[in-house]
């Protein structure tokens, strides 16, 4: 019960941001082991398996999802009794919880130090760990300005914009199309990501790769804020990241689509950027190049490579 109604949240984007998914999947786990009546210890785990599987079929370009997941379902099949593995699930969300909040703390903490006074800086979309690196230089006393984008077709750039206008910081809202025409007017580009595969490149909402291709262009760095748990280790075997594509009604109403039968309307959500146009990821075990990802997946997530066969 718990699962299906976090997952639809999900689905329907009234959660959002990566580290706000995989949050909800591992509280809403731990509440489904909670609140689970099974008495034998394999309904248990086959419950916990199907509630699993439900939030991970929600949003499939974001990895903190099942990252977020594998780590508080690890170990639950070692289990002897229902107590026990209900135990295991809830030590293990509640210690992801904890580890992602602090994970944004630590990020925001590195991000500001790369932040220099009198920047200005451009961020797309509503990125947590991004917006707290920005907003960590302006608690340090740095005068900074922000340029921040609309992000069509879902708007996130007004939550954005209420985030940072609450945080005292001078910003300029405009449209995505209006990137080329600041870049060069930018000292920074922020922005936050979805996924990061082990050749450092990084998917994150649509857009992303426009600005990050346009600041490359223009000589502007671009840093991308990503905890650990966004990595994608499946991408060490070269398997793809699958970009969510949303309904159509989210950018042409459907009564004026009725209208247009010859009209097929594409929404992506997402894009991939490509490495060469980003300078560093901060994470909150530290800064590294993109073409370091790897390392990050190999020390940090866990994850057997025997667990992709």
């Amino acid at each position: 019960m718990f699962s299906t109604e976090t997952a639809e949240k999900i689905k329907c984007m009234e959660i959002r941001g990566a580290g706000r998914i995989a949050r909800a999947a591992a509280e809403a786990l731990k509440n489904e082991a909670l609140g689970s009546k099974a008495t034998i210890t394999a309904a248990f785990i086959g419950e916990m398996e199907r509630a699993a599987a439900l939030l991970v079929a929600t949003r499939p370009t974001a990895v903190s999802l099942p990252n977020a997941v594998h780590m508080v379902m690890a170990g639950l099949n070692r289990a002897k009794t229902v107590d026990e593995a209900r135990v295991g699930i809830v030590q293990r969300a509640d210690a992801f919880i904890h580890s992602s909040q602090h994970a944004v703390e630590k990020i925001a903490e590195f991000g500001a130090r790369h932040i220099r006074d009198g920047d200005t800086i451009l961020t797309h979309c509503n990125s947590e760990v991004a917006l707290g690196c920005i907003i960590e230089a302006h608690r340090l006393g740095k005068e900074i300005e922000v340029f921040a984008t609309e992000v069509r077709p879902r708007n996130q750039g007004l939550i954005t914009i209420r985030t940072l206008n609450d945080a005292g910081i001078k910003t300029n809202f405009i449209v995505d199309s209006a990137v080329r025409s600041f870049i060069s007017d930018m000292d920074l580009v922020i922005v936050g990501a979805d996924a990061v595969t082990v050749n450092g490149a990084v998917v994150n909402k649509i857009g992303t790769s426009q600005v990050a291709h346009a600041a490359y262009e223009a000589r502007v760095n671009v840093l991308v804020a990503a905890e650990t748990y966004k990595f994608a280790p499946r991408t060490i075997l070269g398997e793809e990241i699958q970009i969510e594509e949303r309904p159509a009604g989210e950018v042409l109403p459907d009564e004026i689509a009725r209208t247009l039968p010859h009209v097929t309307v594409r929404n992506p959500a997402f894009d991939v950027t490509p490495a060469e146009f980003i300078d560093l990821i901060i994470t909150e075990k530290g800064a590294i190049p993109p073409q370091m990802a790897y390392l990050i997946i190999r020390e940090y997530l866990g994850w057997d490579i025997t667990e992709f066969n």
